[in-house]
């Protein structure tokens, strides 16, 4: 008897991807292999992944990538994958810093990079329609001619997508004055995990019918649905900006001025601190002097009319309190912001972990207060540049690698002075991400900040519109 030779049983995936060769050929499809691995993680997973190599040295295969043009599309590729037990991760352009955007090779990443259209703006109404591939500067670049902008600008906005955005409902700079993305999203088209489209929330401004599913979704990371068109608010573009600095002796002196500010008859559309290590951080990274000037920094930007009386009385409030203010020119002003955007550098030759927590703003003080004892009991560094005006950190806490340490196994203490620092921002009232979401970075902290029942609410709710769990299994809760 002579044997005969089978070919290996395809898996899944594979036998989705060549089904959606056949019975969709207009959507391009690419199946797994090394090439589609930057499509398996975000910006806050992609140093971990570029590390692991399969056996022989090399990289080990992504998942596989769908990139549909238009609604339509992504209801056939949530059907067909749900057909085959294939599950779903929705990507937006990456820039994500919560690990909610990460896939492994047995499953279908979908991408909307070409769901990139800008489909309608309405000064009247002061809205614009768009789908989630836009990214957020180039949507601002496009309503400047119309003398209107889109609030929400994540310091990625260069690069972050509005599909992106609203998934994990982006804050940023501007928060201070015009709120985080949910503010700013009137109306959404969503694909759910049986394939279906809806269209949650109203056009109008106003609007009370039913419950409101679309906030539910925003901030959902695509555990529910998948988002194919979004109405979002415009505001008129401000008829003046001005950027004041306000330098202080230390951290401590520094957060003082953030309260002069809340006290004062200003509201800035930008409020953003810098503690001393942050300063030191940037100059390092960036060649820069900011130290020279001063241990603390409150970057502050004003808009509108009565620009010169705004100006007049913040300085006031902050020299009061001990601020060197300076109305900041318009070139030294773009540097000062790129800076806050693209200055911090990571930490050389250090392991280090990133937070995202909030705090009641008037408590940002006692956070800043916590960081010298939580440095002293776990031998870290802390830094912590903010959204000062909506009481977001951004702390970054770091240990040196040591000679005889292996860099790829980071102390324990790394990672328990990181939960403490969330276990202080939520004995102050706070929560454990302002604005990156949960993904799959911060679930075990979520877990402190949430209670069981609340947990069981949020899953019901998840089991409802996907009981299958198809739609990026192991995100958020």
């Amino acid at each position: 008897m002579t044997s005969v030779e089978t070919e290996p049983a395809l898996s899944a995936v594979d036998t989705l991807v060549r089904e959606l060769a056949t019975l969709h050929p207009e959507i391009e499809v690419l199946r797994p292999s090394p090439e589609t691995g930057p499509y398996g993680h975000d910006a806050a997973t992609a140093r971990s992944a570029n590390e692991k190599l399969a056996p022989g040295g090399t990289a080990p295969d992504g998942p596989a990538v769908a990139l549909p043009a238009d609604a339509k599309q992504v209801q056939a590729l949530v059907r067909t994958a749900a057909a085959h037990g294939v599950t779903v991760v929705p990507r937006g352009a990456g820039s994500g810093l919560s690990g909610g955007a990460s896939a492994a090779a047995n499953q279908l990443v979908l991408s909307t990079e070409r769901l990139n259209r800008i489909l309608e703006v309405s000064p009247l109404d002061e809205v614009a329609v768009v789908e989630p591939g836009v990214i957020n500067a180039e949507l601002n670049a496009h309503l400047q001619p119309h003398g209107l902008f889109y609030a929400p600008d994540p310091a990625s906005f260069e690069i972050s997508s509005i599909g992106g955005n609203i998934a994990t409902n982006a804050g940023g700079l501007r928060c201070a004055k015009y709120g985080v993305t949910r503010e700013s999203v009137l109306a959404l088209d969503v694909v759910l995990a049986d394939g279906s489209l809806i269209t949650v929330g109203h056009r109008s401004i106003k609007g009370v019918t039913g419950l409101d599913l679309t906030s539910l979704i925003v901030g959902s990371e695509g555990t529910l649905g998948i988002v194919v068109r979004a109405t979002v608010r415009l505001r008129p573009l401000p008829v003046a900006r001005r950027t004041l600095s306000a330098f202080f002796a230390g951290t401590r002196e520094g957060t003082a001025g953030l309260a002069a500010i809340t006290l004062s008859p200003v509201r800035p559309a930008v409020i953003e601190f810098f503690d001393t290590p942050s300063l030191e951080n940037i100059d390092d990274h960036s060649g820069t002097g900011l130290r020279q000037r001063g241990g603390a920094l409150i970057l502050i930007e004003i808009d509108g009319y009565g620009i010169d009386e705004q100006a007049r009385d913040l300085s006031a409030a902050l020299t009061a309190v001990g601020g060197h203010v300076t109305v900041e020119t318009e070139e030294q002003a773009a540097l000062l912001w790129e800076l806050r955007r693209n200055g911090r550098g990571f930490p050389e030759g250090q392991w280090f972990i990133g937070e995202d927590i909030a705090v009641p703003k008037s408590q940002l003080p006692r956070v800043y207060e916590a960081f010298p004892a939580l440095e002293a009991r776990y031998g870290v560094r802390i830094s912590a540049v903010s959204h000062a005006g909506d009481g977001n950190l951004h702390p970054v806490i770091s240990r040196e690698i040591g000679p005889d340490d292996d860099p790829a196994v980071p102390p324990a203490t790394l990672a328990e002075a990181a939960t403490e620092l969330v276990r202080v921002a939520l004995a102050l009232g706070g929560t454990v991400t302002g604005e990156h979401g949960v993904g799959t970075i911060k679930r075990e902290w979520a877990a402190l900040e949430l209670s069981e029942r609340n947990l069981q609410a949020q899953q019901a709710i998840k089991d409802a519109l996907d009981p299958e769990h198809l739609l990026n299994p192991g995100k958020a809760f």
